[in-house]
């Protein structure tokens, strides 16, 4: 596991990230969290929007079970709990008041909600604590540095990326989305994540498989090399940007 300590301080140097890259794992037995080191067990209620904080600011590694005070919503997004035709139903009932504008397209929304396989237990730890392999690793920050993991990706091996928004619950649309497609899944964090996870105006966040930080960062190195790095300057936009751009295209910029 020696890699992940210096894949995320080449991370954090590249993209100036303000916090930790978050690793998780999806366990099959709730008894291997005791496997790994100083893991935190909430006892007091919580929901899953928290983690992500406790985990990237605080620098804590959280264990997770079913049996845990976590809401109940929570549980059947991130693999502790099946979602159950009654269950989602429910779950409508409660958002076509607040989010949605019928219980038909809230019921909608359940129904294409990607969710983790059920097993006993899932853990968070910054990655560079290397507690464990991780399945999929969060990245947040503001949407230049998320652009460049996604150039750094596509200057290895371009392919056009699409993402996801089902509204509330869209933690959905990054961590269950790219564990289920084994794909990177952007998101746009939702209200829930701001207000209970303190997720900053300015941040949205990224699900990476882990074999596909090797190519982002690859592709960001060499892209600086070039020149395209972060924090991306200015050129303003009232400057004639000819000459600068003709350091990057010199055989495609007229003089």
């Amino acid at each position: 596991m020696a890699i992940w300590a210096e894949i995320n301080e080449d991370l954090k140097r590249l993209l100036r990230l303000r916090t930790e890259p978050v690793a998780f794992r999806r366990l099959e037995k709730a008894e291997d969290l005791d496997k790994i080191a100083h893991v935190v067990r909430l006892q007091r209620g919580f929901t899953f929007c928290q983690v992500p904080f406790l985990v990237r600011v605080l620098g804590q590694t959280v264990g997770i079970t079913k049996a845990d005070p976590i809401g109940a919503r929570c549980t059947r997004l991130h693999g502790l709990r099946p979602a159950t035709e009654k269950s989602m139903e429910a779950e409508a009932a409660m958002l076509s008041t607040t989010w949605f504008a019928s219980p038909e397209e809230a019921l909608q929304q359940q129904r294409e909600t990607p969710r983790i396989p059920v097993g006993e237990a899932i853990v968070a730890a910054p990655l560079g604590k290397e507690k464990f392999e991780p399945e999929v690793v969060l990245i947040y920050g503001n949407p230049a540095q998320i652009m460049m993991i996604l150039c750094g990706m596509q200057k290895e091996r371009y392919e056009r990326f699409q993402f996801f928004f089902i509204g509330e619950g869209a933690c959905a649309d990054s961590l269950a989305q790219c564990y289920v497609t084994g794909k990177p899944a952007l998101a746009i964090p939702c209200y829930g994540e701001r207000t209970m996870g303190q997720v900053a105006d300015d941040e949205i966040v990224i699900a990476l498989p882990p074999g596909e930080l090797g190519r982002a960062l690859s592709g960001m190195k060499k892209l600086a090399k070039i020149g395209f790095k972060y924090p991306i300057p200015f050129i303003g936009g009232l400057a004639d940007p000819t000459p600068i751009l003709a350091q990057f295209y010199p055989d495609r910029i007229k003089k």
